[in-house]
């Protein structure tokens, strides 16, 4: 099964790569950068697997560049807080 079939299991993944991360020392800028460009990348070329990924893909493709960053940076807190529950 795909970490992208699940939500609770793409949050848990999310928060295993953030925690890695910043356990090398990646800053927080990096991160929610690297967060932006993995968005766009998935809205893009991965099919959502679920509701909740369609749901971003579709607040992702109506947003502007700055509102996206934001999103991005909302999923990088959601899975600080929570990613692993």
């Amino acid at each position: 099964m795909s970490v992208l079939e699940n939500w609770d299991s793409w949050k848990g993944f999310l928060g295993d790569r953030l925690s890695q991360a910043q356990s090398e020392g990646m800053q927080d800028a990096t991160v929610n950068e690297l967060a932006f460009e993995i968005g766009d990348y998935l809205v893009n070329q991965v099919n959502a697997e679920n509701a909740e990924e369609a749901v971003l893909r579709d607040l992702w493709q109506v947003a502007d560049q700055e509102e996206q960053h934001a999103i991005a940076n909302m999923m990088v807190k959601l899975v600080k807080n929570n990613g692993s529950k």
